[in-house]
């Protein structure tokens, strides 16, 4: 029987203000139940506060939270079946390792809370060091004692406060295949929130990109790459060379665009509505040095640049790899200078 208070995790029109400082601005976002879902941004984005907000250690100024069909805006922390792993394990140093996974199932009086500690131990792989203190293991093997110990209660979402952050980069690496691995199995809500691209785009099914308190967007790991929506998603993930252009004309599916003297086409479906003066964004690895006159494998005929040498001297060209379309993206000169790419994205939409 499922349970009725279970479900998508959910927030609406949730803001956090501290004095004349904006934390989160009007996050509207929808966590799908059982699902792997990153929040990604630079340091100082919101990410941390909107993880503590969940978790009910900060209230939102305004806004609501939701799980499955109960708001538990203002329900306590110890009261919400949420859990948190954060970076530093907060480990019992005085108790064993099964004791420290059992701590909350005792609390809670469940009967059987060794049975159920072992079984999270084994689920972690460390069940042989059952007897063993925190003292007497490594970082890796501390982690997967916090994330027991969490996962043991059951929760209904799962919060990973950037729980690798102290781990080398091999152990890292390993941890995010065997953290994606448990979530698999238990199938759980985890919300990992993250700074580092590559953590999330490995382990995440969904990933929300912060910057400044707002979501600049969200989608899977594929789709934020091929089809970033601001220029600050196109270089945080990643990166992109950004290049002033006009466009010229719209002509069906294909608009042509003036870059510096050089004519380039583009499908209308990468630019938005009614821009004229737009940064258009090429990811290198989809560059390629060809032969002037000659058609690049891998490419279409609206994707190459018009004339002779369009972006090298002599003989040779640069020319799109990947498929018509596929690796460059136009966004509104509003939205970003090539410096300072994504500053202002979230102003340029609501103007739209």
């Amino acid at each position: 029987m499922t349970d009725p208070t279970s479900g998508d995790l959910r927030l609406t029109g949730v803001t956090k203000t501290y004095d004349a400082f904006t934390a989160v601005d009007n996050l509207d976002l929808v966590i799908p139940r059982g699902s792997f879902f990153a929040l990604l941004g630079p340091s100082g984005c919101g990410k941390t506060t909107t993880l503590r907000m969940v978790a009910g250690l900060d209230q939102p100024t305004i806004g609501q939270i939701w799980i499955g069909d109960q708001d538990i805006t203002d329900t306590k922390a110890y009261q919400r079946n949420v859990n948190t792993v954060f970076q530093s394990y907060a480990l019992f140093p005085h108790l064993s390792i099964l004791d420290n996974v059992a701590f909350g199932l005792r609390r809670r009086k469940v009967s059987d809370h060794k049975v159920k500690a072992m079984e999270a131990l084994e689920l972690v792989q460390l069940a042989h060091i059952a007897k063993k203190k925190p003292g007497q293991l490594s970082g890796g093997m501390q982690q997967r004692v916090a994330l027991a110990r969490a996962i043991v209660n059951r929760p209904d979402v799962l919060l990973l406060d950037e729980p690798l952050g102290a781990l080398d980069l091999k152990l890292r690496r390993q941890m995010q295949i065997e953290l994606k691995q448990i979530q698999s199995e238990v199938g759980l809500t985890f919300v990992h929130v993250t700074h580092d691209q590559e953590e999330a785009m490995t382990m995440a099914d969904t990933i929300a990109v912060m910057n400044s308190g707002r979501l600049e967007q969200v989608g899977d790991p594929a789709t934020l790459y091929e089809h970033p929506k601001s220029t600050f998603v196109a270089n945080f993930l990643g990166q992109s060379n950004l290049l002033e252009a006009t466009v010229k004309s719209r002509v069906g599916s294909t608009a042509e665009l003036d870059v510096h003297g050089v004519k380039l086409r583009l499908p209308v479906d990468r630019l938005v509505n009614g821009a004229s003066a737009v940064w258009l964004g090429v990811r290198p690895e989809k560059l390629r040095r060809v032969a002037s006159g000659a058609q690049p494998a891998g490419t279409a005929g609206g994707d190459r640049p018009e004339g002779g040498g369009a972006a090298a001297p002599g003989p040779t060209r640069w020319a799109w790899a990947g498929g018509r379309g596929r690796g460059h993206h136009a966004w509104p000169h509003s939205a970003g200078r090539a410096g300072q790419p994504g500053r202002q994205p979230q102003a340029a939409q609501r103007k739209r």
